[in-house]
């Protein structure tokens, strides 16, 4: 298999922390979809990371999709439970972690137009959604070290991926300083294999 993506993306970093936790080998490939001639647009029309490339040559593309499918290929760790309310509620917190880093790459390259094109009211409005995400997570996580059950699951690795992201390309968000359940429960997490090998060039 072969995984095509960015070292920055939060979706791409997902799905690297999926197949180290589930011992998954795979060769990643590097690509900047905004390059001219980028290899992600011959595997997928939407030219979006991540793009996961089967062995028979299937692209799988949306972290959401490629997450799913990784956490079936072997019994260890999963990640996603089988069905029912559980699955719902691991999902749940995946799209949350998702919508927050949707909003937050919204702005971040709102932000990186002309400025006498870039609309005011839309990062405001994309600006609302990150902290009202960060402050919901905040709040329904509370003092548990994971999101749901006793145990590492997509939701705690997508909306990880997520808030460290914006440490990254949006450091005024500040959510360590305003949330510190939140910045408790991620120093649990950074410092497992998978998170730090995933980590972002500094």
């Amino acid at each position: 298999m072969k995984l095509y993506g960015s070292r920055t993306s939060p979706y791409v970093r997902k799905v690297r922390i999926v197949m180290i936790e589930k011992r998954i080998e795979c060769d990643f490939v590097e690509e900047n979809v905004w390059a001219a001639g980028s290899a992600v647009t011959e595997h997928n029309p939407l030219t979006k990371i991540p793009v996961l490339v089967l062995d028979d040559g299937m692209p799988l593309y949306d972290s959401r999709v490629v997450a799913e499918y990784l956490d079936g290929v072997t019994p260890v760790s999963r990640l996603i439970p089988d069905g029912g309310r559980e699955r719902a509620l691991v999902k749940r917190w995946e799209a949350l972690g998702d919508g927050i880093a949707d909003a937050g790459i919204a702005l971040f390259l709102e932000r990186k137009r002309d400025q006498a094109l870039q609309s005011n009211d839309w990062m405001t409005r994309q600006r609302g959604k990150v902290d009202s995400g960060i402050a919901a997570a905040a709040r329904e996580l509370g003092d548990r070290e994971y999101s749901h059950g006793l145990s590492l699951t997509l939701g705690d690795i997508s909306l990880a991926c997520a808030l460290l992201w914006m440490e990254l390309r949006l450091p005024e968000v500040a959510w360590r300083a305003n949330h510190p359940n939140l910045k408790k429960w991620v120093e649990r997490l950074e410092v497992m294999p998978s998170f730090a090998d995933t980590a972002p060039p500094a």
